[in-house]
């Protein structure tokens, strides 16, 4: 298959997303494949993780890679003043794929173009997590047994969100309705209302959590990011916007799940965790075998 990376969840195409569900459901039936003995994977973590990174660390081990690699840069030559290029072309000398994190927007299709092998970009900036997509991808289609003909309702910071924005493309090959519920000051950039219209997709905004729940197969809760903000008066003043309470969730449709990608602040209160509907602790566990689906299928283990 030659270099193939994941930076963008546009790099891959309908019947791609739609493997790496089917992939992950055979590794969740099965997850522990030492497929890809011998593989040694550079975990590059250059701003803090703990669901991703260790959720990535854990896949690769099940496939019976080792890994390599770093959380945060304080230990690294990057501490010394060693630009980002050579670090990554050092480091792609020693391993068969890079996972890589980190704060600039653009970082990862940089490295992906430099690197000699593949790249996963665990998140880059405001811009993209595409493995977090597949695994709500994957999480959408257990609960709803399809992808097709979803009402997702996206609550929270819908502009530095880059969960979000990622899920929002890969979601536009299916027949999608999006209600969007944000601030004026966090709504859905531009860009992406512009491309959902290209695609014939409808959407709806909204600035309060409405009645409009109640029509929603998913509900995709998103933290407001104090490290997206550059001006922390404005944080404070839309941090709390939103809170879902277990009550709000009367009405609702039986089969509608709440997603978050976590961590969660006061977004979701803890009296929702023991809602049937509450299915974000479950998410974190797809990411596992999702995340063995798309390096098995990288690394050409799986077609």
């Amino acid at each position: 298959m030659g270099k193939k990376s994941l930076v963008s969840i546009t790099d891959f195409t309908k019947e791609e997303i739609i493997r790496i569900t089917e992939l992950a459901a055979e590794f969740e039936a099965n997850p522990y494949q030492p497929i890809l003995t011998g593989k040694v994977i550079a975990s590059l973590f250059f701003e803090p993780s703990t669901r991703t990174r260790l959720s990535f660390e854990s896949a690769m081990n099940r496939l019976g890679c080792r890994v390599i690699g770093f959380s945060g840069t304080s230990n690294t030559s990057v501490s010394k003043g060693e630009t980002f290029h050579d670090t990554i072309m050092t480091i792609s000398n020693y391993c068969d794929m890079i996972v890589m994190r980190h704060s600039i927007e653009g970082a990862a299709r940089y490295a992906s173009e430099i690197s000699k092998v593949p790249v996963v970009n665990a998140g880059d900036g405001a811009n993209q997590h595409p493995s977090q997509t597949l695994l709500d991808l994957y999480s959408i289609k257990k609960t709803q047994g399809t992808l097709d003909g979803i009402n997702i309702m996206m609550i929270g910071d819908l502009k530095y969100g880059r969960t979000v924005h990622s899920l929002l493309q890969a979601m536009s090959h299916f027949k999608t309705q999006f209600t969007f519920v944000a601030p004026p000051e966090l709504q859905m950039p531009e860009e992406y209302k512009m491309f959902l219209k290209a695609k014939g997709l409808s959407f709806v905004e909204k600035t309060e959590i409405d009645e409009a729940i109640n029509q929603a197969d998913i509900v995709y809760m998103t933290r407001v990011q104090r490290e997206r903000f550059s001006d922390p008066m404005e944080y404070e003043r839309v941090k709390n916007v939103y809170v879902l309470q277990n009550d709000m969730l009367d009405g609702t449709k039986a089969n509608m799940r709440i997603l978050h990608p976590l961590p969660r602040v006061n977004e979701i209160s803890t009296d929702v965790d023991h809602n049937p509907k509450a299915y974000y602790f479950n998410q974190t566990e797809n990411g596992v075998y999702t995340r063995m689906a798309i390096i098995s299928y990288l690394l050409g283990a799986k077609k």
